[in-house]
């Protein structure tokens, strides 16, 4: 047989998979094709190297046909140009499988007999599959059934890649909130999806709800393990090895949001990473249309609703309607976000505080890390406009609301607001004070608002910004990552030192530390940071970093 000349490689057009080889016939797959079996096939090195993924089938008997292989494909040959010595024969074979052919099929008959032992020997020996005919097949029949099986996967391929690009097209046109992009995407995947900002909170997830708590309980960590690429012990989520997660930043204009996730799960024939990338250009556009409207910091909302209310809202009205519809005055009121921390407050003696200052209250569990040994309450306050809630208003709503048990608790109150999507942000602003590790002065009620608290009104308002995300990541991720690892206590070894300034030897104390164990601590923030922290920019972008942190409650 001639030897055919090619100018050009051939390559075949598909989409980018997350496993490009698994949607490829298989050498054994090749085998059972019936052109194939006419010529009654008889394997003679095979085993797992059947598994082979055949990219396409090559026609030639050429013995320099090695170096128009790109790898991955069939050989079909009778041999007729292949050399005769058995030396010869080896470095033939050689040559075929250092160019990644997936298998060689010989016919027998033309030029070859029986099969030489030099060629089964070189086979094994340089683990390439070797299929001999003992009948004569049409080549051109093997080839047309092989590439139209190849060609039609290529083919739903592209389809299933457009399906998808139109779909999320669509949602990013219309408008599509975060949230519900991310139930789309877990949906056309079959698997469990996670949006997350910069800092590893969770955005927006669409998880079965008998897996929350085994996946966001120990989220960050996992998270962090992933983006390191960590092959720490601990580098197991879900049931999975973390390096089966796939990560998409949702990113545009030079601007970085955060990630998508998603868990492992079935291959989809656009290929996973593939659908996970349209899901995160719909994002994008989306963060791009909001502007200074931080869409995600609402879902955030939108979900402390959840939380507080123990339901499920499809948007901030329908939730208002529900609100109202139990009771609670929106339209006209005041509203406030309280939490109520140091005692526990029934959701009916939280109402009947409300009652006394002539408005109404809906009470729920504060989210976590809000209170230390004793349930907090995350309650939705409405007053009339005209009924004051200063110091003392407040303070009285706490005692009434405790039952008199007033000694240890901590009310802390957010601004007032007009509106649902005011309050629900007022109740964040009570939630983040709640968090906030500061010493209490003397027995009693302690208050806590946030107008007393401006550095840490303006953070709280500004903490969604990717800036300011990106400069707690940068300050403070070598001692988060050291803490979550080891257990560590340097971030809070870290926040003692900055609120007693000067004083080491208070914030030694603050620490429970001794003071040699306490310097010890810092020598090692000094070193993973590699700043002195004795420096007042260093000591200002620290606490700005901290106060980032703590306002999620890690």
């Amino acid at each position: 047989m001639a030897e055919r000349r090619e100018h050009a490689v051939i390559r075949t057009i598909r989409p980018v998979a997350d496993d490009p080889q698994s949607s490829l016939p298989t050498v054994h797959d090749v085998l059972a094709l019936g052109a194939v079996v006419d010529g009654v096939p008889e394997v003679l090195v095979g085993g797992a190297l059947l598994d082979a993924s055949v990219r396409w089938v090559h026609v030639s008997d050429s013995p320099g046909v090695a170096r128009l292989l790109v790898g991955g494909e069939l050989l079909l040959s009778t041999g007729s140009a292949w050399p005769d010595q058995p030396d010869e024969l080896q470095t033939f074979v050689a040559g075929l499988a250092a160019a990644g052919l997936s298998g060689l099929v010989l016919e027998l008959g033309v030029h070859y007999r029986s099969v030489p032992d030099a060629l089964v020997d070189a086979a094994r020996g340089h683990a390439l599959a070797l299929v001999v005919l003992h009948r004569e097949v049409r080549f051109v029949t093997v080839t047309e059934a092989v590439h139209r099986r190849i060609i039609q996967h290529q083919i739903h391929a592209l389809e299933a890649r457009d399906e998808v690009r139109e779909r999320f097209t669509a949602l990013a046109l219309r408008g599509a909130p975060a949230d519900f992009v991310v139930h789309q995407l877990a949906h056309t995947l079959g698997a469990p999806v996670v949006l997350e900002n910069l800092a590893h909170e969770v955005v927006a997830g669409e998880v079965p709800l008998a897996q929350e708590e085994e996946l966001f309980s120990t989220w960050e960590v996992q998270s962090r393990a992933v983006h390191r690429g960590s092959r720490h012990p601990s580098a197991v989520g879900h049931g999975h090895a973390l390096d089966e997660w796939l990560v998409v930043p949702v990113e545009a204009r030079g601007i970085r949001w955060g990630h998508l996730i998603a868990l492992p799960g079935p291959a989809h024939p656009a290929g996973r990473a593939a659908v996970l990338e349209q899901g995160a250009i719909a994002l994008a556009l989306g963060r791009l249309a909001d502007g200074d409207s931080d869409e995600w910091s609402r879902i955030g909302r939108r979900r402390l609703v959840d939380g507080l209310l123990a339901g499920r809202f499809a948007g901030v009205a329908g939730a208002a309607a529900r609100i109202e519809a139990a009771g609670l005055p929106i339209v006209g009121a005041r509203l406030y976000g309280v939490v109520i921390a140091g005692a526990p407050a029934t959701a009916e003696s939280v109402d009947r505080a409300a009652r006394a200052l002539r408005g109404r209250a809906l009470s729920g569990s504060a989210p976590v890390g809000v209170g230390v040994g004793t349930a907090a309450a995350a309650v939705l306050l409405s007053v009339p406009p005209e009924v004051p809630f200063d110091d003392a208003a407040a303070l009285a709503f706490a005692r009434t609301a405790v039952d008199g048990a007033a000694e240890r608790v901590v009310v802390s109150v957010g601004s007032a607001a007009d509106g649902l999507e005011g309050a629900l942000a007022s109740l964040q602003e009570a939630v983040a004070l709640a968090r906030g590790r500061r010493r209490r002065v003397g027995a009693g009620a302690q208050l806590r608002r946030m107008a007393d608290r401006p550095l840490e009104q303006l953070i709280i308002g500004l903490r969604d910004d990717h800036r300011l995300l990106e400069h707690g990541e940068r300050m403070l991720a070598p001692l988060i990552v050291h803490d979550l690892e080891r257990g560590g206590d340097l971030l809070d070894v870290l926040e003692a030192m900055l609120q007693h300034p000067g004083n080491r030897t208070a914030a030694a104390s603050a620490s429970h530390l001794s003071r040699s164990v306490f310097y010890q601590r810092i020598a090692l923030i000094e070193q993973l940071l590699g700043l002195d922290l004795d420096d007042g920019e260093t000591q200002t972008g620290l606490h700005l970093a901290l106060l980032v942190r703590r306002g999620s409650g890690r």
